[in-house]
């Protein structure tokens, strides 16, 4: 999976990802991906195609609607939308209204030695600015065509 796939590799380089930025990337992008012609994705129908548990999915949705990605809507036909062009929202808003310590800037402690510092600015700030950058320029409707474009082949998408 896409998703899950880019969240692992920054796991695995130089930070841990919780789960609410992870789950919370994979709701909005399932939002994207199912609501083509802007029809309402209810909860349970998230929870049961990315096997998130449905319960911390809702925390999960209230905190993007708190945020302002997405409207919740009542009734029979209820579920979510996003509430502006998924083209209008970059991944870094939501990564930092998820969990805004992962693009804050590296600690500068001194307490490592001078060659820790040369390391965490050479090394680990430049992922981070990286990371900032690569967040910042990438829309929401560019990374759910790249999940689309790599499910596509295994995807079996019923229309009834």
């Amino acid at each position: 999976m896409y998703i899950i796939h880019s969240i692992h590799f920054l796991e695995s380089v130089t930070m841990k990802v919780s789960t609410r930025v992870e789950y919370g990337l994979i709701a909005l992008t399932d939002i994207v991906i199912h609501s083509s012609d802007g029809e309402s994705i209810s909860a349970p129908d998230i929870s049961q195609r990315q096997n998130i548990s449905r319960k911390y999915l809702e925390h999960i949705l209230l905190l993007l609607r708190q945020a302002g990605f997405i409207t919740a809507q009542k009734g029979l036909r209820g579920g979510y939308t996003l509430s502006r062009p998924a083209d209008s929202i970059r991944l870094s808003e939501v990564i930092n209204a998820l969990d805004n310590n992962i693009l804050s800037g590296m600690d500068a402690k001194d307490d490592g030695g001078e060659l820790r510092a040369v390391i965490n600015e050479h090394f680990w700030g430049r992922i981070n600015d990286d990371l900032n950058r690569y967040t910042s320029d990438l829309k929401l409707s560019d990374f759910a065509n790249g999940c689309r474009n790599n499910f596509s082949d295994t995807w079996d998408m019923y229309v009834i």
